[in-house]
């Protein structure tokens, strides 16, 4: 049987060797490099407008003193280039995003290829579905947390420690949102079934709990339930693709049965 080459240059059907797999997942790392650096250098100059875009849910609880501090000259320049980074890597997620699928594909059959496309367009759209509902729900955040201490303590927040609770609420809301995504590829490759996700439903409502604490970066109860509903509504999201997933694949083994059947008796 005639191989083919995939796009990353490697065979189908053919097996690839421990070094093959290096020299893969070293050139896939670079493109995702090279693709974050890009994309870096271009948020950087971008820096004014997404500083105002940062401070606008904190502007909106403190209305005129929505100032921004830093303790030492060299905070800024700190802040700017690690937001900058951030930043650069949530742009660059397409390109990260096919550059996994493309590094998992040589060891999918060519049906499960197919769904290159569908898996990376799904998983960018949860990223920034989860990142938009961090964004949305900062203001809630911040309000409680301003507020925790009573009307004697005023904020005074850097502008390091300010940033980074925006860029890591938004990463984790985020990743929280990629959650459906690896349970649906899961039980595309076998390693999982509908059912078992069914049955272990009262355990995910807690683990999914737990785990919405561990990205919540600014720990309050309005942030981690504002992340906790829709991370499980994803989940219960993935048990009808799973289930639809399943029928699929009975009725195409039905329709082969029958087939072989047919040109058994012919």
């Amino acid at each position: 049987m005639a191989t083919v080459p995939d796009e990353s240059g490697v065979e189908e059907g053919a097996h690839m060797t421990i070094w093959e797999h290096l020299a893969e997942l070293r050139k896939r790392l670079i493109i995702c490099a090279v693709a974050v650096g890009i994309c870096m250098v271009g948020a950087y100059f971008l820096w004014d407008w997404m500083l105002d875009i940062a401070r606008a849910p904190y502007c909106r609880i403190m209305e005129e003193d929505c100032q921004l501090y830093a303790p030492d000259p060299l905070e800024p320049f700190r802040t700017r280039l690690r937001v900058s980074l951030y930043a650069g890597v949530i742009l660059a997620m397409p390109v990260l995003l096919w550059q996994v699928w493309g590094f998992v594909t040589p060891g999918l059959y060519a049906k499960e290829k197919r769904y290159a496309v569908p898996f990376v367009a799904a998983s960018l759209v949860l990223f920034i579905m989860g990142a938009t509902a961090a964004y949305l729900a900062l203001g809630q955040a911040l309000e409680f947390l301003i507020n925790a201490g009573g009307p004697e303590i005023t904020p005074i927040p850097s502008v390091d420690r300010y940033l980074n609770l925006v860029v890591w609420m938004m990463l984790g809301f985020g990743i929280g949102f990629e959650f459906p995504v690896l349970l649906v590829a899961l039980q595309l490759i076998g390693l999982l079934h509908h059912s078992q996700l069914v049955h272990f439903r009262r355990y995910a409502i807690v683990l999914i709990m737990v785990v919405a604490a561990f990205i919540t970066p600014s720990g309050d109860p309005v942030t981690l339930i504002l992340l906790w509903l829709p991370m499980y509504l994803l989940y219960e999201a993935s048990i009808g693709i799973g289930w639809f997933i399943q029928r699929r694949r009975r009725k195409a083994e039905a329709a082969q049965t029958t087939a072989g059947g047919d040109d058994g008796r012919r």
